[in-house]
């Protein structure tokens, strides 16, 4: 992978994380200020999923960064790697829980069926992201294992040589 592209990458990264601490800091607050209105059952678990699908977010992009390292290095096909793509997948999936929790919770608040079934379909498109993680992961198993043979292919040949 070229150099710039991982540069760009890792810049678009630190932005998204640096901006996720500030809505965390700054905007999270404010909208538990403006959920006031509505009842405790409603608002409390509103503003935790809110906070915990942004550790999510945070999570991810973290191990993308890693990631990122191990490409930069020429080590991505490595067991190092499994870990990482394994916190991703936790971390996505988590993030679908959270969107489903957030559509029963809205359930109960009196908001129109509409923009519950559209948070429910959030959270079904990322279970689709999570899937689709852990079939990389799977093409990232099937890399190693063969770049792991082409290794021990070429020591047999550098000793017949």
């Amino acid at each position: 992978m070229r150099y710039s592209v991982v540069r760009a990458l890792r810049i678009l990264l630190a932005a998204g994380l640096a901006g996720s601490l500030l809505v965390q800091a700054v905007m999270v607050p404010l909208l538990a200020l403006n959920l006031k209105p509505l009842p405790a059952q409603v608002r409390f678990p509103v503003v935790i999923i809110v906070l915990l699908g942004i550790v999510t977010v945070q999570i991810t992009m973290v191990c993308v960064w890693r990631l990122l390292t191990l490409v930069r290095r020429g080590t991505v096909f490595s067991q190092a790697a499994f870990g990482y793509v394994d916190v991703v997948t936790g971390a996505v999936a988590t993030a679908s829980l959270l969107a489903f929790w957030l559509a029963f919770v809205l359930a109960g608040s009196g908001l129109p069926p509409e923009m519950v079934l559209l948070v429910g379909g959030a959270g079904g498109l990322i279970t689709g992201v999570a899937l689709v993680v852990y079939v990389l992961r799977m093409l990232l198993a099937q890399a190693v294992a063969r770049d792991a043979e082409a290794h021990q292919l070429q020591a047999l040949l550098d000793e017949v040589i």
